[in-house]
């Protein structure tokens, strides 16, 4: 069994994609009682600490983690690097790129993935960066930074993202960049995603439950992220005042509202980032969603989903506000899966068999 700590887990993007890839997630963190409210939900067997990361002390993961973990995997919060946001020199959330790093040196794993957006290798911040994997010291090759997009891992949106690798070299084989990052999943867009949800229908009696009405076309896509139980949350539909469906009625495919900065969805292509907004202690700003490609109003939080790659069974929060915080700040599934399968690759025997260092059948703690 192979084994992950999840840092910054937030609703759990990198969990699910982990799970998929054949990794156990042995302990996820995240602070936000809102973003990982759903989590257990999700994830009933996984133990998850809601606890500020830099709170854990080299005697606090000994504790939760006695026998230490093959991997480290997490996404630190990336508003203090976004090239679309503030990207403030002082924002706090800045340092906690730096305490993925500690907790790396501190639970000594056998590799670690870090996921961020490409504002992290701007020439401003990257002196941040550098200085974090510069900590970890010498055992440790670095593979990247590197920005991969989601839509070459299956994903029917563009998300370009920074991801560092980190491989401890006394216990494996590193892998080569183009080994990590290598990808057969087939390309899907817009309406490979979501255009058999269009036929959905309420549940009679419930406030947010829906099940698959008949339609004709049905990707394999779809398919595979299709509700086993035939019915789903979060499709609720926003109703727009008049005015602003005269509006969206003149958006072509491709389009963008003039007004409101609403880009239409097309099709045939694939949907921009999906932006998370901000929680109220950074002023409660929703992030525009994109429209419909064919219908009058802004994409559901499940259709949000659906683009980013998660599964119709997989619950987010009750409001549409927090489920579209916990999609757009999520690492999709579909691109963590690709890259964990690619690292296990190199964790494990042509058989399958869990390679083990010769010495210890476990990765221990550094003390502090």
């Amino acid at each position: 069994m192979l084994t992950l700590l999840d840092l910054f887990s937030g609703c759990g993007g990198l969990t699910l994609g982990s799970e998929k890839a054949g990794f156990t997630t042995q302990l996820a963190v995240d602070i936000d009682p809102i973003l990982s409210s759903s989590f257990g939900e999700n994830f009933p067997t996984v133990p998850f600490l809601q606890a500020d990361v830099a709170s854990l002390t080299a005697g606090r993961l000994k504790a939760l983690l006695p026998n230490g973990v093959d991997g480290i995997v997490g996404g630190p919060p990336c508003q203090g690097f976004s090239g679309m946001g503030r990207g403030l020199a002082d924002d706090p959330r800045r340092s906690l790129l730096g305490e993925f790093f500690r907790i790396v040196s501190t639970v000594n794993p056998t590799f670690f993935l870090m996921e961020n957006v490409p504002g992290l290798v701007f020439p401003n911040n990257r002196p941040i960066l550098e200085a974090a994997i510069k900590s970890l010291g010498n055992k440790w090759e670095v593979v990247g930074p590197v920005i991969l997009d989601a839509s070459d891992f299956g994903a029917p949106t563009k998300r370009r993202r920074v991801f560092v690798f980190g491989f401890d070299k006394q216990r494996m084989r590193v892998p080569a960049l183009e080994d990590l990052i290598r990808s057969d999943a087939p390309r899907t867009n817009v309406q490979d995603a979501i255009r058999d949800l269009a036929t959905a229908l309420p549940v009679a009696g419930e406030t947010d439950l829906w099940t698959y009405g008949e339609h004709p076309l049905i990707s394999s896509y779809a398919e595979q992220l299709r509700s086993s139980s035939g019915v789903f949350t979060g499709h609720h539909l926003t109703e727009h005042k008049t005015t602003t469906l005269e509006r969206f009625s003149l958006v072509p495919q491709g389009g963008v509202d003039p007004v409101g900065k609403y880009k239409r969805l097309s099709w045939e292509g694939l949907s921009p980032t999906l932006r998370a907004g901000t929680g109220s202690d950074r002023g409660s700003y929703q992030a525009v969603r994109p429209l419909h490609p064919v219908k009058d109003r802004v994409i559901t939080p499940r259709e949000c989903a659906r683009l980013q790659g998660f599964p119709d069974d997989f619950i987010f929060h009750p409001t549409v506000w927090h489920s579209c915080r916990m999609i757009g700040n999520s690492v999709s599934p579909l691109i963590a899966e690709g890259l964990l399968r690619n690292i296990r690759k190199f964790l494990t025997t042509p058989s399958g068999t869990v390679k083990r260092p010769t010495q210890n059948q476990t990765t221990p703690l550094v003390e502090a």
